[in-house]
């Protein structure tokens, strides 16, 4: 049995451009992702906080304990390339 990748927690809102873009992003690719609607909840909303020490969306969390904060499609891939997810 293969093992089950860990999953990115992404911090976003659906009115939020970069938001939706990195969310396309890790959809396009296939990557398995928790998505926490700041918006609908407080708890989510301070733990985007905390993570990235500013109220910028989106935040990801990444397994390795990484955090990326409006991170670039770029980035993103690279980030992602580095994990070995894409």
């Amino acid at each position: 049995m293969e093992a089950q990748a860990p999953v990115i927690e992404l911090y976003g809102a659906s009115w939020c451009g970069d938001c939706v873009r990195a969310t396309a992003l890790l959809e396009h690719y296939g990557v398995d992702f928790t998505y926490h609607d700041v918006d609908a909840s407080e708890e989510d909303k301070n733990a985007a906080i905390a993570l990235s020490g500013r109220p910028n969306i989106p935040v990801l969390a990444f397994p390795d304990g990484s955090v990326l904060t409006e991170p670039s499609n770029p980035l993103l891939n690279a980030k992602l390339t580095e994990l070995g997810l894409i």
